[in-house]
């Protein structure tokens, strides 16, 4: 097993030449065209369905989930699949019911959603957090992660990682949010290049060489336990993936928020028309059903050889005082240095392009966030389209700068020593996602939702669930752990972190009623959203891609219970 090669370096390099150059090119022939918002933050009218499609599983799948995920499957088996799996069928809700209201009600950034449906206090209030999230939690965990592997296969130093992918991603940022979008195509075009690369040859290692089927027939036949989807209470890994919430609980809060209510996301379909957006949608949707296959089992073939002694235990093994372990977090980078010379400088480059566009996605989110919601609102209303995109190119550099600040800074201290930037990302969103989930959903669909009822979601959900974070270990509540509400992890009881937030959610819910039924009675007038029901027909072409997208996902589940 052999680190990059002359000709893997000279394949990485030419790549990000190309990358960078294109982002200037567009960045340059775009500044001799008259400036306009809509076009900078949202490409009105130039995504294509297979451009939008593309840059959403672009910027998902991204540093956290090629190594998070690979390592997730190294450690957890197919299980973690559900993350990806569950995901398809959350964009075909997303396409069907959230979409039409966005498009409907010309919603082009998630705080003008809950101003023009609650009111400016609530907007501004979410415009600040989830600038403050999408910096110090999202642009770090990625920025750190993606520098980290490239970093680990290339031998370069962690800091000049940082320095490129930074770099790279800010001169197609700048080119506005149709550069992101089709720079994203090329992406997934490398990451399945990739993939299937890296599926076929660690399933041929398994097999010795007799074939691809042949290594997958002998994972499932060795390790059963790699190839279940639902744990019971007695798998040791039931803490991250809860049983039945997987299919009936919080994993349904954790992939609506995220993909229906994140401008990080949403922002790739805004620009579009409804039909286009619904079949780039879709289009991603069966992306996610091919995903696993690309990252997850060759997650698992990597523990089956490292189990088997069959690659350098090296690589994935850690001595932390005196004791030595695997370290999931290696697996995508073990799993790169599998690749034979000159396939290895593509298979970087694939990830490098998957981290860049997550990040040129990440920083011309923050920058429509503020440029829009902020800026204009609070401190310039009156300000021309030229300087709202200028601020906003402003706001794409300094949000890098102050991302490779942090990520030098602290990324080692969150993220080192064998953390998972995937749990990183999840432990600090997952406190406020039920409560911002709830805040939307009952916004679309109940006229009768006041501001004040969004305002007690929004905190509400938030000290709720710290509560019950610490809640099971500070009251003893151990003897719930046979119905599955407290799980000891390191001694310490916990709620899984699913089921708690489903909890919450509820919670956020129940107290929005209450509240918004008092305030009704007492005379407010809560602002509703323009809604029908013809909005939410589909073609038929749709209606049939999502019926066997359910299909395939009824098969599977059926098949790996």
């Amino acid at each position: 097993m052999q680190t990059l090669q002359t000709l893997d370096y000279v394949v990485l390099l030419v790549y990000f030449v190309l990358v960078s150059l294109y982002g200037y090119w567009i960045y340059n022939r775009k500044k001799n065209l008259e400036a306009d918002s809509g076009d900078f933050f949202l490409a009105k009218g130039t995504l294509t369905w297979w451009a939008i499609g593309a840059s959403l599983i672009s910027s998902n799948i991204s540093a956290e989930q090629m190594t998070g995920m690979s390592g997730s499957g190294f450690k957890l088996g197919l299980a973690i699949s559900s993350y990806e799996w569950m995901a398809a069928l959350t964009l075909i809700i997303v396409a069907v019911f959230f979409m039409p209201v966005y498009l409907k009600n010309k919603i082009y950034t998630m705080p003008q959603f809950l101003h023009e449906r609650y009111n400016s206090r609530v907007a501004m209030i979410m415009a600040v957090f989830w600038l403050l999230l999408y910096i110090v939690v999202n642009l770090l965990s990625i920025l750190y992660l993606g520098a980290i592997a490239v970093s680990g296969i290339t031998g370069w130093s962690f800091e000049l990682c940082v320095f490129l992918l930074a770099v790279a991603s800010v001169f197609i940022a700048l080119g506005g949010m149709e550069v992101v979008g089709y720079t994203s195509a090329i992406h997934v075009f490398f990451l399945v290049f990739s993939g299937v690369l890296g599926l076929y040859v660690t399933l041929n290692m398994v097999s010795v060489d007799a074939g691809m089927m042949k290594g997958l027939s002998i994972l499932q036949g060795e390790m059963p336990q790699h190839f279940k989807l639902i744990f019971d209470k007695s798998n040791q890994n039931y803490i991250d993936l809860p049983g039945l919430s997987v299919l009936l609980g919080g994993m349904w809060i954790a992939n609506l928020n995220y993909w229906g209510c994140n401008q990080y996301i949403t922002q790739r379909a805004l620009g579009a028309s409804l039909p286009v957006a619904r079949k780039g949608i879709l289009f991603a949707a069966f992306l996610k059903m091919v995903t696993p296959l690309i990252i997850v089992i060759p997650g698992i073939a990597i523990f089956y050889l490292y189990q088997h002694n069959m690659i350098d235990t090296s690589l994935i093994n850690i001595t932390k005082d005196g004791a030595t372990t695997a370290d999931s977090n290696r697996t995508y980078p073990t799993l790169l240095l599998l690749l034979p010379k000159g396939i290895k400088g593509i298979t970087v480059a694939a990830f490098a392009a998957t981290v860049i566009a997550s990040l040129a996605a990440k920083v011309n989110s923050i920058s429509t966030i503020f440029t829009l919601d902020i800026y204009k609102k609070a401190f310039q209303p009156d300000a021309s389209e030229a300087k709202v995109v200028s601020i906003g190119k402003w706001a794409i550099v300094i949000s890098t700068v102050i991302g490779i600040l942090l990520t030098l800074s602290l990324g080692n201290a969150l993220m080192g020593e064998g953390k998972q930037g995937f749990q990183y990302i999840q432990e600090y969103t997952g406190f406020v996602s039920p409560g911002i989930f709830a805040m939307f959903l009952l916004g679309f669909f109940w006229k009768k939702t006041t501001s004040n009822a969004a305002l007690f979601a929004m905190i509400g959900g938030f000290i709720f669930s710290v509560i019950l974070k610490f809640l099971p270990d500070m009251m003893n509540l151990e003897f719930l752990y046979p119905i599955g509400f407290s799980f000891p992890i390191n001694g310490v009881y916990e709620i899984p972190f699913l089921d708690r937030m489903a909890i919450v959610f509820a919670l956020c819910v129940i107290g929005m009623i209450v509240i918004s039924l008092v305030e009704n009675a007492r005379g407010v007038k809560p602002k509703g959203l323009e809604i029908d029901s013809s909005m939410f027909k589909t073609s038929t072409s749709f209606a049939v891609g999502a019926l066997l997208i359910i299909g395939l996902l009824i098969a599977v589940y059926s098949a790996y219970y």
